[in-house]
């Protein structure tokens, strides 16, 4: 009986791989044939039931071969339409793109405009990388918007836009912060101000001037003594400015401690260079003295002119 059981199992298992075969067979001689007509049912049939990979070997072939004929446009539209289907971004990006420049009357050309816009947006990487494919998705997302203002996808493209704008957003807030976290203070000071200039409506604006002002003090704190009162009065201004604007800040208490800081740091190094000043005065009298002694033993030890 186990036998038995054994012989059905691998009688079935024949029947299936024979099956496969014979189905294999069929697409490959479909494939190598001249009948064009068969070969683009077929490949729209498949695209219907979602063997993208299959119906993309045909449509390469199909696009050749009805180049100029009537047929060529709806053919085009679902060749594009199959890479995206792939994943294949780059390349369906482009045939999109084509495909709207091919046939710019077309009832498609606008879907494929904005198909071409979005997958830009589907490149875009997160944002701890280049956002070049970013950048480039926003100019085509408000192209799309400059042909169709009127379009119904407007609303898609506006938010796609809105999206990317806030990777860009959380690109520039981190890349500023890693300034600080390097230790490159007067860098993220500029970058965190580039940051805020360029994105205005923020959600990272009240953090970002908190540590514009902790960049501050540690950028002065790390200067020449010379040079910090200056860089620490920049430091009390800045927590001026943002006590000003969010007098609830839950940044409030670091803030305040940075600003005491700050004023302490002044008078400590007012002492310091007073003290150097002092030293420095010291010196520059015993220099004088050394100097006039010197002339005197120079005036005693010339010979007197006994005629005078």
């Amino acid at each position: 009986m186990f036998r038995n059981k054994r012989l059905l199992i691998l009688g079935f298992s024949l029947l299936f791989i024979v099956l496969l075969a014979g189905c294999k067979s069929k697409f490959e001689k479909l494939r190598s044939s001249n009948d064009t007509a068969q070969k683009y049912q077929e490949a729209l049939r498949l695209y219907n039931n979602r063997y993208y990979n299959k119906a993309l070997i045909l449509f390469e072939d199909l696009v050749q071969r009805y180049r100029g004929r009537a047929e060529a446009e709806e053919l085009y539209y679902y060749y594009a339409y199959t890479n995206f289907k792939l994943r294949d971004y780059i390349t369906s990006r482009y045939h999109f793109k084509v495909f709207a420049e091919t046939y710019p009357y077309s009832s498609r050309a606008e879907e494929c405009r904005f198909m071409s816009a979005k997958c830009y947006y589907l490149e875009s990487p997160v944002y701890s990388l280049d956002q070049q494919n970013t950048v480039k998705a926003i100019d085509a997302l408000q192209l799309f918007i400059n042909l169709y203002p009127k379009s119904e996808r407007v609303v898609e493209a506006s938010k796609l836009i809105d999206d990317l704008r806030t990777k860009l957003e959380t690109k520039s807030y981190a890349n500023a912060k890693l300034f600080l976290d390097i230790g490159d203070y007067k860098a993220a000071i500029v970058a965190f101000k580039n940051s805020m200039r360029d994105f205005p409506d923020t959600k990272y604006a009240e953090e970002m001037e908190f540590l514009t002002i902790r960049a501050q003090h540690l950028f002065a704190k790390h200067s020449f003594e010379i040079k910090q009162e200056g860089r620490f009065n920049e430091a009390i201004q800045l927590y001026a400015d943002f006590v000003a604007k969010y007098p609830s800040s839950k940044y409030l208490k670091d803030a305040e401690q940075l600003k005491a800081d700050s004023e302490g740091s002044i008078v400590s190094v007012q002492k310091l260079l007073a003290q150097e000043g002092a030293k420095e005065d010291k010196k520059s009298e015993v220099k004088v003295l050394a100097e006039e002694i010197v002339k005197e033993k120079d005036k005693k030890s010339q010979p007197q002119n006994p005629l005078k």
